[in-house]
């Protein structure tokens, strides 16, 4: 599945010429909205094999899935959240902050923000020599 889908670029036409806005511009606004929520570790490239991939904010369109039209945008992000966090919680603060990040920033209409929870990031356990480290 190829994480941004191109459908037509919005375009506004002003006296002075043309605005285009990217999908891959929504894609990004999208993913950094997300990875800004409490309790998400980090974006996921989508399945392959049953195998959630964690990426770095490096690529903030990975994990993202964007259709747009002229005045509407739909977005599917796929997400790994944190052990412990109450999951529908972290994914509806998800969705209200995508939809307000991408209409104040693009003047899309969202029309809807798919979460796909695709993993859980626990805690890192400590090496025993930190440990030891510590104690001494």
């Amino acid at each position: 599945m190829e994480p941004t889908k191109t459908v037509s670029p919005p375009e506004v036409s002003t006296e002075l010429g043309s605005i285009r806005i990217a999908d891959e511009v929504v894609a990004i606004i999208a993913g950094l909205a997300a990875t800004e929520v409490e309790g998400v570790a980090g974006m996921s490239g989508g399945i392959a094999g049953g195998i959630a991939e964690m990426l770095g904010r490096k690529n903030l369109s990975k994990g993202v899935k964007v259709e747009v039209g002229e005045k509407e945008a739909a977005v599917d992000l796929f997400v790994i959240v944190d052990y412990g966090v109450r999951i529908p919680d972290v994914a509806i603060k998800i969705q209200e902050r995508v939809k307000r990040s991408i209409e104040s920033m693009t003047g899309l209409r969202v029309v809807e923000v798919n979460v796909h929870v695709q993993g859980v990031a626990f805690p890192q356990e400590k090496a025993p020599e930190e440990e030891m480290s510590r104690v001494r």
